[in-house]
């Protein structure tokens, strides 16, 4: 059984339509950064890191290039250009949203250095996403594999810096359930999802490698 949602194709953007579409993940992203930055204050305790994490930033680039790509050209360059730019906008969005509502609402940003890495962050991750989220609405089983596990994996991943760095049990825990979530119900048959599983688990290790390890513990420390 098709456990996946039914989203109706949007056909043929090209100019005006793309940038209404890139427009409405920004202003999303915007929207969701500033919903990321109350949550915070919302959730109790240690589990208010889950309100702007990796892995639910990431979604909403899913998102963006899942909805607002949609069918326009899918597998050709123009599927692919549509669906990476409206992830950046929308992470890019993210990274506005919720570090300008810290500046104008709460105590202020602090330093720029911060957002800065996030937003370069945001060139990277939006438009891979965007892509994973084209991916799974194509026809290709193949890439419908890859695009969820990318994003099982980014939960993985968080699930892995939950356990090992901050001994978050509860919310590893939380983000590990996620993944299997994500893999179970955004596959298309038990094959997919069984296959978008096992690819999650290698997705995740290098996910964490690569942000955590690498990346952010040389910028932030």
């Amino acid at each position: 059984m098709n456990t996946s949602p039914v989203i109706a194709p949007v056909s043929g953007l090209r100019g005006r339509g793309r940038v209404g579409a890139t427009a409405l993940a920004f202003a999303g992203g915007l929207l969701l950064g500033v919903l990321t930055n109350l949550a915070q204050g919302w959730l109790p305790g240690a589990w208010n890191q889950i309100a702007n994490s990796g892995g639910v930033w990431s979604v909403a680039a899913f998102a963006a290039g899942a909805l607002l790509a949609g069918r326009a050209g899918q597998g050709g360059r123009g599927g692919l250009f549509v669906a990476a730019v409206a992830g950046l906008c929308a992470e890019a969005g993210l990274v506005v949203g919720y570090y300008g509502y810290a500046e104008v609402a709460r105590d202020g940003m602090g330093s720029l250095f911060a957002p800065l890495v996030w937003l370069a962050m945001a060139f990277v991750a939006g438009p891979l996403f965007g892509v994973a989220g084209l991916w799974w609405r194509g026809a290709c089983p193949r890439r419908r594999v890859v695009g969820v596990a990318a994003l099982g994996g980014v939960f993985g991943a968080e699930a892995i810096h939950y356990a090992r760095v901050l001994h978050y049990a509860a919310q590893a825990w939380a983000c590990l359930a996620v993944l299997v979530l994500v893999t179970l119900l955004m596959g298309r048959t038990p094959k997919e999802r069984a296959s978008s599983l096992l690819a999650a688990v290698p997705f995740s290790l290098a996910a964490y490698l690569l942000l955590y390890e690498l990346v952010l513990s040389a910028l932030l420390g």
